[in-house]
């Protein structure tokens, strides 16, 4: 099969030439920043004819099926010039943005966002706008993309994905990690288009950076090119190249910023404000455009609209492929595209509980999340798995996950290597491809390094998996730059992510569970480095974790006490739960893994659990932050208020006092106040 990107760029829009389709994304940009007295017309401008080209003669997409999925994909990683991709998907009749959208540009309401959101307009692959993500995620769909080839074949899966990048995706830390690692991989059906304009917010370029930028994707393994970024004829000849080259590509396009603005182009001045009437009416006059503000002439709409109706004979050929495919590569196929979690899953799980009740053991939860991985990759076959370089200490690995190589895309484990915020953002990208459900490891700590992505993951709605071990003091020797104290609370900031701390190997396995199938928010899971006694002892039909925090051990008699805990701190708070009851002061415990998930219950339920009436004690080798809402003004708090140290586990719980005797202490001090 010919590779469609060559054979659609064979294909010509009709008699309108490049500059005249590239001069409306130039006046819908300019018009709509202006209208809205907020924006970035600068990029648009000067990248207009790298789009144009792209879009009419390279990019193979079908504005009636936005979500087909062998669409090449395209990643505005420059988010900053939204202006830029919701003029392409307006005039290739994508159905939105309507005019009167993008007349509302960063309006309340409006999908015209300031930087492009995911889930708000067909056609937009990703959220952008955090410099150099988008790149993290355009690799992490050219991956997906030779993942899938590698297991359905060229017929259904052969596309391509395309990355407009700007100077500040260069400049920023993640791109160095993303360059390498598509570089390693070969990844030859990405192609990264830079707007190399040469200008930044606070001016030339030059007062920043002086790095030889094509010698630094050469270097990386990728293939280099450097073109006229307002010649499309250049441009065309560029990118068919790179489309050639079994490399990953890179074209260097020299364009200038602002393009058309008679006083202001190629200066800073065009990057983050409203051109000004004035200027616009320069432009206008310089570009040969005398239409009124938000006018497309109807010929250069139609032009416009066979471009985005150009794959259309592609996209139904693909679907006829599909569709002759045996039923059960079919199924697979689509319910994986959909992300269906099979039945499967869910009886292997329940599997592995009552094997753990019958036979409970003590272990780390970092070797549980592993238990149940191996049960988990048993049932699911789209699960691709990595570690950024701790695949030993995070057990990401399991026997049916062999290791993606730049030669073989038929395994399910990457080696990301020292990337953690490459490995978050690349997790994302094949998420929001789509056929995959990524989930990646490293120590909790090194959350720091993942946050940005991990904020986009919430941000979007993706399921991504983030498996976090050594979350505690609990680590040890390894000190205070290892020891995560502040980052459980963190996490739990940020909306729409799960964050789980299971207390032992059961509590684990219901976590996964509800990891995989919340298909609309990304997941944390923190688990331990010690190993953890097995507090779940009795079987249950009841995923106990999805409650978020349940009564774990009731007491003996109306409770004066309700002890709260999570992860390694569970056990602690039920020997504290035995020397307070026998010394005569009902106690109960509850496990709290998430409290995102409690805090989804109804009132009665979170009343019933922290018990009204009794005394509230929070147990977590963290920060107290968020803590106050369920124990209250009046209730004990036993955790950090301080950096760790380096010392042996044991020793540094009983050195910052968060142990049974000093719980048991606290209780019986504030009951005799």
């Amino acid at each position: 099969m010919p590779d469609s990107a060559v054979m659609t760029s064979q294909i010509k829009v009709d008699s309108k030439s490049p500059r005249t389709m590239a001069n409306a994304i130039r006046a819908l940009s300019m018009d709509a920043v202006q209208a809205a007295n907020s924006g970035h017309p600068g990029m648009p401008l000067g990248m207009a004819d790298v789009a144009t080209v792209l879009f009419t003669r390279f990019l193979k997409f079908d504005a009636a099926k936005p979500k087909w999925p062998d669409r090449d994909r395209f990643v505005l990683s420059a988010g900053h010039g939204s202006m830029l991709l919701y003029s392409l998907l307006h005039l290739t009749g994508h159905g939105r943005p309507t005019m009167d959208e993008i007349r509302d540009f960063r309006q309340i309401n409006s999908p015209c966002a300031g930087h492009p959101e995911y889930g708000e307009i067909p056609g937009i692959e990703t959220t952008t706008g955090p410099l150099g993500q988008g790149l993290g995620m355009a690799v992490g769909m050219a991956l997906a993309e030779r993942l899938n080839a590698a297991r359905y074949g060229d017929g259904i899966v052969d596309h391509r994905t395309y990355v407009i990048v700007g100077d500040g995706c260069l400049m920023e830390g993640i791109s160095h990690e993303v360059i390498s690692m598509a570089g390693h991989m070969k990844l030859g059906k990405l192609c990264a288009l830079w707007d190399d304009n040469a200008i930044c917010i606070d001016g030339p370029t030059s007062m920043t950076v002086s790095d030889d930028q094509c010698a630094r994707f050469t270097a990386a393994g990728w293939h280099v090119q450097a073109c006229d970024g307002h010649d499309a004829e250049a441009i065309a000849a560029a990118i068919a190249a790179a489309n050639e080259d079994p490399r990953p590509s890179m074209i260097a396009c020299k364009t200038i910023i602002g393009y058309g603005a008679p006083n202001k182009q190629g200066t800073a001045a065009t990057h983050g404000a409203p051109l000004g009437e004035e200027e616009i009416a320069g432009a206008r006059k310089a570009l040969d455009w005398p239409h009124a503000p938000f006018e497309i002439p109807e010929d250069i709409a139609s032009a416009w609209a066979q471009a985005g109706k150009r794959a259309a004979g592609e996209s139904t050929a693909w679907q006829a492929r599909l569709d002759a495919l045996d039923g059960d590569t079919r199924d697979k196929f689509t319910a994986a595209q959909e992300g269906v979690i099979p039945a499967a899953l869910f009886e292997g799980i329940a599997a592995l509980k009552r094997q753990l009740v019958a036979e409970p053991q003590k272990m780390a939860t970092r070797k549980a999340s592993q238990l149940a991985l191996e049960v988990i990759n048993e049932a699911l076959d789209n699960t691709i798995g990595g570690s950024a370089d701790l695949t030993g200490s995070v057990n990401t690995k399991t026997a049916q996950t062999g290791t993606i190589t730049a030669g073989d895309f038929s395994g399910r484990y990457m080696y990301y290597g020292v990337r953690e915020f490459g490995m978050s953002a690349v997790m994302n990208g094949m998420a929001l491809h789509g056929g995959f459900i990524p989930y990646g490891g490293t120590f909790l700590v090194f959350a720091d390094y993942s946050r940005p992505a991990i904020r986009l993951s919430a941000l979007m709605g993706q399921r991504v998996i983030y498996v976090m071990t050594h979350d505690s003091i609990g680590l040890g020797e390894d000190g205070p730059t290892h020891q995560p104290v502040e980052h459980l609370a963190s996490l739990r900031a940020i909306p729409g992510l799960n964050v789980f701390r299971p207390a032992d190997a059961v509590e684990t396995a219901e976590a996964w569970e509800l990891a995989l199938k919340d298909s609309g928010h990304p997941s944390i899971i923190a688990l331990s480095r010690q190993g953890l006694a097995q507090v779940r002892l009795e079987d249950s039909d009841e995923n106990l974790v999805a409650r978020g925090g349940y009564i774990l051990r009731p007491a003996s008699g109306e409770a004066k006490v309700t002890l709260i805990a999570t992860g390694s701190e569970v056990t602690l708070a039920l020997a504290a739960q035995e020397i307070l009851q026998a010394e005569g002061t009902p106690t109960r415990v509850v496990s709290m893994p998430s409290t995102g998930h409690f805090d989804a219950q109804t009132p009665e339920y979170r009343k019933d659990v922290l018990g009204e009436n009794t005394l509230k004690v929070a147990v977590e080798a963290g920060v107290d932050q968020g803590w106050h809402k369920y124990i209250g003004a009046e209730g004990i708090f036993i955790g950090m208020n301080s950096f760790g140290a380096s010392a042996p586990a044991g020793d540094l719980y009983k050195h910052f006092g968060i142990t049974s005797d000093k719980i048991v202490q606290a209780v019986r001090q504030r009951l005799a106040d």
